[in-house]
């Protein structure tokens, strides 16, 4: 991989989350993800403002304080040094320009940016259909991938879940913040030659394959 630091951007539901692993598991390199940091942190009980906790349970974005420190730490470790793939950061200009500042003075260079571009029709599909067992952590799609029965999980018969930032109204409310203030991101990125578009409406194996050949050879 020619790039230190890899970015996925995309809406919500684009498919960020499941091909940054994918390329993590494919390059050894570890999958940073915000969300996931910001949700462990909420299980562990960790001390996170109320109002942090308050803003993402409504969809909204948490402030770029919280989230910056958060990588900050994570990149730092040593699993780190080889390479990373930031998953859901940045999504504003002002973390964009802390990653850029965070990168040089590592001496890591610029990040290569992959955009994966969806149909809103399929997110909403993605999203409001996603369910999760809460014993194993299987992941369902009512539409995409059901469960055999309706609900329950296959492996062990638990009821499955839907995250609350999953529900119909917090998708509308992510995609309007993510439509205000993560879009001028592509702009940004594409006039430095550091944006690489990916369309994802594709099979996850294209796609996968597709991005791969960008992390190779940008």
């Amino acid at each position: 991989m020619k790039a230190q630091a890899v970015i996925f951007l995309g809406a919500p539901g684009a498919g960020k989350g499941t091909q940054a692993r994918e390329m993590a598991n494919r390059l050894g390199i570890p999958h940073v993800s915000t969300g996931d940091m910001l949700r462990e942190a909420v299980r562990a009980g960790s001390p996170l403002p109320e109002a942090v906790r308050a803003r993402m349970a409504a969809g909204e974005l948490v402030t770029d304080e919280v989230v910056c420190a958060l990588v900050e730490e994570r990149t730092r470790r040593p699993d780190c040094a080889n390479g990373f793939i930031l998953d859901g950061f940045p999504r504003t200009l002002a973390q964009a320009e802390f990653v850029d500042r965070m990168l040089a003075e590592r001496g890591q260079g610029s990040p290569l940016v992959v955009n994966l571009e969806i149909d809103r029709d399929l997110i909403l599909k993605r999203l409001t259909g996603r369910r999760t067992c809460p014993v194993c952590g299987r992941i369902y799609n009512l539409y995409f991938n059901p469960p055999r029965r309706d609900e329950v999980c296959d492996v062990d018969g638990s009821f499955l879940l839907q995250r609350a930032d999953d529900q119909e109204a917090a998708i509308r409310q992510r995609l309007m913040a993510y439509e205000k203030e993560t879009q001028p991101l592509k702009a940004y990125y594409r006039e430095r030659n550091l944006l690489r578009d990916v369309d994802g409406n594709g099979s996850r194996a294209a796609i996968s394959d597709e991005i791969l050949r960008l992390l190779k050879d940008p």
